[in-house]
């Protein structure tokens, strides 16, 4: 069994997502028990989604939000399946587990689709995407994921937005690591819906997310969403109607993410939280530098969310997460054939001054090099 930090000392929770909590945001869970049929909850909820709204600047004016229960892949499956067109053809542009997903979720809801496949650890294709928009006019949707977490990436979204905006074609974004820390330009990208959730940038605590669509798109006639749970146009009219959701969702939960929307507003906002997160970064990368420990990536490729490294010849994954365990902090391992390469390390939630000195110091102590 592996060790936990010792009963004084806190746990830090480096992975991306669920989050190390602020007090504030844990003591919300407490508020009380609701029934989410009551008009109490209701004011909450219409509270949540238009804050939502609110997090990046480009979304004000013409976006609604509606908020469901699930984590954020279930976030990104209803918009595809309430977004993505049944007669025509969504692009997936796929550099990751991410992307992946995107494809295999369109599949399931049998939306015609086609595929701009990458390595995982490439840029996006600029010339290939466009070669497709260009050669099949079928072409209306492009999905994209903006954070991509299997490498850390974040991805050219506005480049691939200006070929959207070219070409009228509407952007699907999986924004679920990144809302709330990453710049969304949503005009200048021709961006129809996001996906988010509220346990990553947020700090939020798991079992909500959310998507964002433009008014026109919940204005319009609703697509096949070949789901009863995923389908967004009832949540629209439910939760825009009278603020009630069409089916329960977590309350406790929803106390949190109100509290974690207030907390992120009052520190300044997803600019204020991205600024936060690269000194993190940048700390955490110059001491792993001191080790010898390498990215996977370029530095200028990353994100400020999340930042994965190449494991030591001499250190598996196992035991690199076991002795930071056991120091107080958890780390990500990597996935698919990156599984046995790298070990990823996020920057979101309560981490502050003496967790990071911690943390280096936990990081240079087990990863120096053995002679």
């Amino acid at each position: 069994m592996q060790q936990r930090p010792t009963e004084n000392q806190r746990l830090i929770l480096l992975n991306p997502g669920p989050v190390t909590l602020t007090e504030r945001v844990r003591n919300a869970l407490m508020a009380g028990d609701w029934c989410h049929r009551e008009p109490e909850f209701a004011a909450l909820l219409r509270d949540i989604n238009l804050r939502l709204a609110r997090v990046h600047g480009s979304l004000v004016q013409d976006y609604c939000a509606v908020t469901l229960a699930g984590s954020g892949t279930s976030a990104v499956e209803a918009m595809l399946a309430s977004f993505a067109p049944d007669r025509q053809t969504t692009l997936v542009v796929a550099n990751g587990v991410y992307g992946e997903r995107m494809q295999r979720m369109l599949e399931a809801h049998g939306k015609p689709c086609r595929v701009v496949p990458h390595a995982w650890t490439a840029a996006v294709d600029l010339a290939a995407i466009e070669t497709c928009l260009e050669r099949d006019p079928s072409i209306t949707h492009l999905a994209i994921v903006h954070h991509e977490t299997t490498t850390g990436r974040l991805n050219d979204i506005a480049a691939v937005g200006r070929l959207c905006q070219a070409r009228g074609v509407t952007m699907l974004l999986d924004a679920v690591s990144s809302f709330g820390a990453e710049q969304i330009d949503a005009r200048v990208w021709n961006l129809g819906a996001l996906a988010g959730t509220a346990n990553k940038c947020l700090h939020g605590v798991p079992g909500l997310s959310f998507v964002l669509a433009r008014n026109d798109l919940w204005a319009g006639p609703a697509m096949r969403a070949g789901s009863v749970y995923l389908d967004l146009h009832a949540y629209y009219a439910a939760q825009h109607r009278d603020g009630y959701s069409p089916f329960t969702l977590p309350v406790q939960t929803a106390f949190a993410l109100h509290e974690a929307l207030l907390e992120h507003a009052e520190q300044g906002g997803a600019e204020q939280r991205r600024g936060q997160y690269l000194a993190r970064a940048g700390r955490i990368h110059a001491a792993l530098s001191v080790s010898g420990v390498t990215t996977l990536l370029r530095p200028d490729e990353y994100s400020s969310v999340l930042w994965s490294y190449r494991l030591p010849e001499h250190r598996s994954y196992a035991e690199l997460h076991a002795a930071l365990k056991a120091d107080g902090f958890i780390i990500y391992a990597g996935q698919g054939d990156l599984g046995r390469q790298i070990f990823r390390i996020a920057h979101m939630g309560d981490i502050r001054e003496d967790d990071l000195l911690r943390l280096c110091t936990a990081l240079t102590g087990n990863l120096g090099t053995r002679l």
